[in-house]
């Protein structure tokens, strides 16, 4: 346990590695995400659904432009950059749908993923006779189905859910940035 210790002191004293005030700018940066999530959270999800629609619309055109240099893997290269300027323009021109949409369909996503670990848990409860694996799966096919059951009110808690994930690595973000300026000043 000690060793560990003294290897991440080791890790956070390289001001190279992990400048202090990066991580606390990266700490106040989400920390101010997660409060935005928690305070306005239908503006500020809109607000991230264009953001992505703009990224993907440049990744597009800049994985389009990348073929002047490389021409490796061209097909994959164009049908990427394709489906990704048709994403980013749609997103861009219909952002509330867009928000809605990609939610849900993140929801919907991860309720059947859910359900699809919780039937493995289930089929390792019964073939080596563990009942935590069986409570495991009993728990992700019940979060699953009512992830699938109610995808619309799971997409509209998302917000607060990415909001409060934001705080808490915010917080940790900066403690750890306070903690790093504390080693590197010794060092």
């Amino acid at each position: 346990m000690t060793d560990d210790i003294s290897q991440t002191d080791q890790m956070l004293a390289d001001p190279k590695l992990f400048p202090w005030w990066l991580l606390l700018l990266w700490g106040f940066v989400t920390l101010l995400v997660g409060i935005l999530f928690l305070v306005n959270p239908g503006q500020t999800m809109e607000f991230f659904i264009i953001f992505l629609g703009a990224y993907w619309l440049v990744c597009g055109l800049f994985t389009i432009g990348s073929l002047v240099v490389d021409r490796s893997n061209m097909g994959w290269k164009i049908f990427l950059s394709v489906i990704n300027i048709i994403a980013g323009i749609l997103i861009l021109m219909y952002p509330l749908y867009s928000t809605v949409f990609v939610f849900t369909f993140l929801i919907i996503f991860v309720g059947f993923w859910a359900c699809f670990v919780g039937a493995a848990h289930l089929y390792q409860a019964f073939t080596a006779k563990d009942a935590g694996n069986g409570v495991l799966g009993i728990i992700s096919i019940i979060f699953g189905l009512l992830l699938l059951l109610n995808p619309f009110i799971a997409a509209a808690l998302l917000p607060f859910v990415f909001g409060g994930f934001a705080i808490v690595s915010g917080l940790a973000s900066i403690f750890v940035a306070y903690t790093a300026k504390g080693v590197q000043a010794a060092a």
